[in-house]
């Protein structure tokens, strides 16, 4: 049986492939025609468009002839081959094996050890045969069928190309040489009829490998590579370690064209088809880095916005969507990253709730011993004693540019409104106790970590202004995705806002309903940014806009009405004091909804809605449907009234003045802005008996004033109040003081000793942190 051969036409990719260079040359294919007249021929492959998955293992004929090549043809010529094996191969990185190593496989055969890899044909013969020429023999592999044999053709052939490449690149000595090879293998991935997902990443890994291990590359070195293997990104994720290259460039060359032309389309691709940044944290890094890098550019900002109008498509809805969770993922870590170092520098570190209800810089703050507000309940006070000792410690969080202490009551506070909560206690919400002077939280940002936060919340704003991703994007923010000290961070929550009032401007429930908290008891965006909140920085603007588009959805309904009632009935309160409507209509429905049911609450509410022309106009259409409204409002006045905080001398002159408070027996001021300018209405309250002027700047001149009218005065709180001795020895003369608090003042040891012998009936006093609690007499 004569057998004809043939070398391959021009035209062949097999052959193509096999005279590719690998570092100048080394390991070129055996020609066809080096076997000189050999009667077997090679199949002709043509480029017919054949696509095949890359074999990793599988069942075929194995036959292995031990013979010198000269002898070859006469082998192959002979009527009857040596016997076949069957055997299950696996392609290893590095070698051909098979599962059951006895016969012709007892042995694996290496990439490194074959010279060629051909295929055979022949008449009468079996006919879907390839051959691996090794040193002294030929392995032949018998397929089923021309596709099976071609796909392993091709498998071997990539298998022993990438083993190649592999060894070569891993001890490079020409940086030129070795770039000309990476375009090669570039090429060979290009070109290979192989379809798998590993076919683009070998390469990519074997470069990341490549530079990871030689990291003393010029920038220009970098930029050739990395533009060499543009065309495997186009398709296809970088690699953990090429991501980390990607990111160092970002860093050191963001104004090279490189980040433009070529990380564009990969950090594109990423953030449409990305899946699950967890599970590839560095594709995150890496456009992370990417985004700040056009954010270095002389355009800054408006090449992010444009980069992120290419992402949603010029269309109004867009088309990818993956696109948005991407992007918010990337910005809610480079956010997190900003704040990183505090977070790690601290093992200790007060809760969301905590920050609201107040923080101080250490510097501020006295020793860890616990402040209390003071009541003329014999019982309470009794229970005050008790308690002081079981309270929790304050906890002192210090960094290098973070002091936090917070002073944690909880448990005392709720059992004093338990106990005085059964007669005439009004149910205001906790925040208005909280000191405004308590409530800022030292953060400064590094330079570089100040930049990173502004890009990313700009980021924030920029796709809140996408209408087809806002429902999203409120639905991804709605659990309040931000460390804590980002929440406490004044410059981070003035900028977040804008997405917030985006949010409560959209009429769409799914948008304005992520104002609210995810579920009960954990703090929503509606809490954060009202007043008494630690993200509120203006009177309440924000807050109003929000209970206004709340209230005009599905949520009218009294269970919205009642957690106003419980929890933002001091802000609702303050606003309608100031003339604002919608918190006037609330306070109405609140009225005719019956939601307070505290006599004294009701009747701060009816004299807060007098104040005002329009709250007096709605209230007396109120009062048209419900005549009862008015008779509660001649009892004379509410027994017991707070202020919201943040009230002004103003506000309480004009609440003062809307009704009667003849009644008036316990008026807490404490948090407001007022100062000693409002005793001149204090003193027209005649029947006041507690006074708690808490942080407030309520200073001398005022209490001079008081103590000459309010002489029926039983317990004032002056914790945290700028008076000072000329102020305090005026109190001598209100004989019928039992209870005063002069916590953290100007106190002297000789006043309190004079103010201990005019003052008989004093039996509850406090003077902690001032001269006569550190110098007694």
């Amino acid at each position: 049986m004569d057998l004809t051969s043939s070398s391959g036409g021009a035209g062949d990719p097999r052959q193509i492939e096999e005279t590719k260079p690998l570092l100048g040359g080394e390991m070129s294919a055996v020609e066809g025609g080096k076997l000189g007249a050999v009667p077997c021929r090679r199949a002709l492959l043509l480029c017919n468009g054949m696509r095949y998955k890359l074999l990793q293992e599988g069942d075929i004929q194995v036959c292995v002839i031990r013979h010198p090549r000269t002898f070859l043809s006469k082998i192959l010529t002979s009527k009857f081959l040596r016997r076949w094996e069957p055997h299950h191969l696996t392609l290893a990185d590095n070698s051909l094996a098979s599962a059951t190593p006895t016969g012709y496989m007892e042995n694996s055969v290496s990439y490194s050890s074959i010279e060629d890899v051909q295929l055979l044909s022949w008449e009468n013969a079996p006919k879907y045969c390839l051959q691996l020429t090794i040193p002294g023999g030929t392995v032949l592999l018998q397929a089923a069928n021309s596709y099976l044999r071609d796909q392993w053709f091709h498998s071997l052939q990539w298998k022993k190309k990438i083993y190649k490449y592999k060894k070569v690149l891993s001890n490079p000595s020409r940086w030129e040489v070795v770039l000309k090879e990476i375009r090669t293998l570039v090429d060979m991935a290009l070109t290979s009829p192989l379809q798998d997902d590993s076919i683009h990443q070998a390469p990519l890994e074997i470069v990341s490998k490549l530079l990871s291990e030689n990291t003393n590359l010029t920038t220009q070195e970098h930029e050739n590579i990395i533009v060499a293997i543009a065309p495997l990104l186009e398709n296809n994720h970088p690699p953990p370690d090429l991501c980390e290259f990607f990111c160092k460039h970002c860093r050191e060359r963001p104004r090279s064209m490189v980040v433009i032309e070529v990380f564009t389309p990969v950090v594109q691709r990423i953030l449409k088809h990305n899946m699950d940044f967890g599970k590839c944290p560095r594709l995150r890094l890496f456009t992370q880095e990417y985004i700040l890098a056009l954010n270095e550019l002389n355009a800054g900002m408006e090449v992010v916005k444009k980069f992120i109008h290419s992402m949603h498509g010029p269309t109004g809805q867009c088309p990818h969507p993956r696109v948005l969770p991407n992007l918010v993922a990337v910005c809610l870590a480079a956010i997190y990253s900003c704040y990183e170092e505090f977070i790690n520098s601290r093992d200790n570190s007060p809760s969301l709730k905590e920050i609201r209800n107040g923080c101080q810089q250490q510097c501020d703050r006295k020793p860890n011993l616990p402040l209390r507000l003071l009541h003329t309940s014999p019982d309470l006070v009794c229970q005050e004693a008790t308690l002081s000792e079981s309270r929790l410690k304050s906890v002192i969080v210090t960094s290098n540019e973070i002091h936090v202490e917070v002073e944690r009551n909880n448990t005392a506070n709720q059992k004093m409104t338990a106990s005085a909560g059964n007669d005439s206690e009004p149910n205001l919400i906790d925040c208005l106790m909280v000191s405004p002077t308590c409530s800022t939280m030292s953060i400064e940002l590094s330079a570089q970590a100040d930049r990173i936060l502004g890009c990313y919340v700009e980021i924030l704003k920029i796709l809140s202004d996408y209408d087809d991703w806002r429902p999203a994007l409120a639905s991804l923010l709605q659990p309040i995705p931000f460390p804590k000290e980002a929440l406490a961070h004044e410059k981070f929550t003035k900028e977040l806002k804008y997405v917030i009032q985006r949010f409560a401007e959209d009429p769409r429930q799914e948008v304005h309903s992520c104002l609210l908290s995810v579920r009960t008891g954990k703090d929503g965006w509606f809490q954060l940014y009202s007043p008494g909140g630690v993200a509120c920085d203006d009177d309440g603007e924000l807050f109003a806009s929000m209970v206004h588009i709340l209230m005009g959805s599905c949520y009218k309904t009294k269970k919205f009405l009642l957690s106003l009632a419980e929890n933002k009935l001091g802000p609702c309160m303050l606003l309608a004091l100031r003339g604002n409507q919608t918190m006037v209509e609330i306070l109405c429905l609140m009225l005719e909804y019956n939601i307070i049911d505290n006599n004294d609450t009701q009747l701060q509410i009816i004299s807060t809605l007098e104040s005002t022309d329009v709250g007096k106009k709605m209230y007396e259409q109120l009062c048209d449907r419900q005549r009862e409204l008015k008779e509660l409002q001649r009892k004379g006045g509410p027994t017991r009234l707070t202020l919201p905080s943040k009230s002004t001398d103003a506000d309480l002159a004009r609440l003062l003045s809307s009704g009667s408070f003849g009644n008036l027996e316990n008026l807490s001021l404490a948090f407001t802005n007022v100062t000693s300018a409002c005793a001149e209405h204090l003193i027209k309250l005649p029947s006041l008996k507690q006074l708690n002027l808490w942080s407030t700047q309520f200073g001398d001149a005022g209490l001079r004033l008081l103590s000459e009218h309010l002489t029926m005065l039983q317990v004032l709180n002056l914790c945290e109040t700028p008076v000072t001795d000329a102020g305090l020895l005026a109190l001598s003369s209100m004989k019928s003081l039992c209870s005063l608090n002069m916590n953290s003042t100007k106190l002297s040891a000789d006043t309190y000793e004079d103010l201990k012998a005019k003052l008989p009936n004093l039996k509850e006093v406090d003077v902690r942190y001032t001269e006569a609690w550190k110098n007694p007499p």
